[in-house]
């Protein structure tokens, strides 16, 4: 779940959505200046799925100690230090879950979303508040995580035509095109308010790299500088509920507020 505080309560938009949103980015992605990524159905994939794991919990969402919707926000962004207010345990259960649940059928999307789960638990992760059990679970699954991602680069290298997409290099460049679309989603997800750059520099027809940053505009509006898209305006609709109210007093009471919820959707515009 990813949150954004309103006047009148929050609005509340599923993992599985986000991720569908930054698969839409995905396949807007190339232009005049930025190549498109390649392997395109594959990353398509990695991108579009590599929050499917939430789909469960989300459905039946929690609420914090201190009364609010347990879920990503704007603070989050950027930074991984609350593991979004949930048990280690059970964190780690969905982020493994969710390279696992694209293996059978795209073993190289499952590659990239486990390097993504990766770089989140390790690069942007503060362990600084977990015990010393929470850090002994920590690293054994960052272990478990590389050496499953070791298993599906050998299943994708000897599938023919495949090895050179599997070569560390174009795995990089995978992942990071993976990350730059997550960020941009997770911006618009939480109604980021500052300028902040997409994650990594991305490769341009000219043979050099940009960062892309991306500014709000306000009205969920938010401009790309240099824009990556195939237009200088793009709107994608995101599915999302309304729940009034600043905490709650139980789960119950949250969740049957958040069944009662129509869907709904934010309107997310993107401009040069």
């Amino acid at each position: 779940m990813i949150r954004i505080e309103t006047e009148h309560g929050w609005t509340l938009i599923e993992h599985p959505e986000h991720a569908k949103l930054a698969g839409r980015f995905a396949a807007r992605w190339g232009n005049a200046l930025f190549t498109a990524p390649e392997p395109r159905a594959d990353l398509l994939t990695a991108v579009t799925r590599h929050d499917d794991a939430w789909a469960d919990r989300d459905r039946t969402p929690f609420i914090t100690r201190q009364g609010r919707p347990s879920a990503f926000s704007q603070e989050l962004v950027g930074v991984y230090s609350a593991f979004e207010e949930i048990d280690l345990a059970d964190y780690l259960a969905v982020r493994g879950r969710a390279a696992e649940g694209v293996a059978a059928d795209n073993p190289y999307a499952a590659v990239i979303i486990s390097m993504h789960t990766v770089d989140l638990l390790t690069t942007h992760a503060d362990l600084s508040g977990l015990s010393a059990a929470d850090r002994e679970l920590h690293r054994l699954f960052i272990e478990g995580q590389r050496r499953r991602q070791a298993e599906l680069v050998r299943a994708v290298a000897v599938i023919p035509g495949c090895a050179e997409a599997a070569s560390p290099a174009r795995l990089q460049g995978a992942f990071e095109f993976l990350q730059a679309c997550d960020s941009m989603s997770l911006v618009a997800c939480s109604r980021f308010p500052r300028p902040i750059a997409l994650r990594h520099s991305h490769p341009r027809r000219d043979g050099t790299r940009s960062v892309v940053e991306c500014t709000p505009l306000g009205g969920d509006t938010y401009r790309l500088s240099p824009n990556p898209l195939d237009a200088d305006e793009v709107v994608f609709d995101l599915p999302c509920r309304h729940v009034p109210g600043a905490t709650f007093a139980s789960l119950g009471e949250f969740r049957a507020l958040y069944a009662a919820a129509p869907v709904s959707a934010l309107m997310i515009r993107i401009v040069s």
